[in-house]
């Protein structure tokens, strides 16, 4: 299909459609050098199938440096509401970052979204348009926790869905080694730094 240039003829779940009166930010991350935790968060959402609920959307917040699942919310429908409470979570829990990006989807460019950031003196990015590639690290989180856990499971409904991803992402953050950390767990990463940095 491919080589005859074909696609498929089916709905899309538009995770990443943008509004058009909502402002967007340049990419900021072409050429920073991620040195530390707390210098880059990331965050983006995928969708996930229930059988005889439909859709329901997973959102995340990673921080670059580590690796590390920040926070994250399950919800029924695309509104904002649901990224914002993650961010407010992320920030209680873990202080503020220096820059947070995003791709360009009317939940993260969305005005109560954006003002959350600013508020906290916090630097917007977003990927380039249809560059999938600019926030490529959550998009492995996506792959790694459908299938590592969620195809795995087949979870019936959300409350088991809720369930399972938080034991899901307990044991990503602190059991889960990862080959681009040096065979480290997140956990691992981001305490270490703070340790190196409190013992200099």
């Amino acid at each position: 299909m491919h080589s005859m240039h074909l696609k498929a003829l089916h709905a899309k779940k538009m995770t990443s459609m943008k509004h058009p009166e909502n402002p967007i930010y340049p990419y900021l991350l072409k050429f920073m050098v991620i040195r530390y935790p707390n210098q880059v968060w990331i965050s983006d959402l995928t969708y996930i199938k229930l059988p005889g609920l439909g859709y329901v959307y997973l959102v995340a917040i990673m921080d670059l440096y580590s690796r590390k699942v920040l926070s994250w919310k399950l919800s029924n429908s695309m509104d904002a509401t649901f990224c914002e409470e993650a961010l407010k979570e992320a920030i209680a829990r873990f202080g503020v970052p220096a820059l947070f990006n995003t791709d360009q989807g009317s939940q993260f460019t969305s005005n109560s979204f954006t003002q959350i950031l600013q508020d906290y003196g916090i630097r917007i990015s977003m990927d380039g348009r249809g560059r999938w590639r600019d926030n490529v690290h959550i998009e492995r989180l996506w792959r790694t926790v459908k299938y590592e856990d969620i195809y795995l499971q087949g979870y019936e409904n959300l409350r088991a869905l809720k369930r399972g991803l938080a034991s899901y992402f307990e044991f990503y953050n602190r059991y889960r080694f990862h080959q681009n950390l040096d065979y480290e767990t997140p956990d691992q990463r981001y305490r270490s730094f703070q340790a190196k940095d409190l013992a200099a």
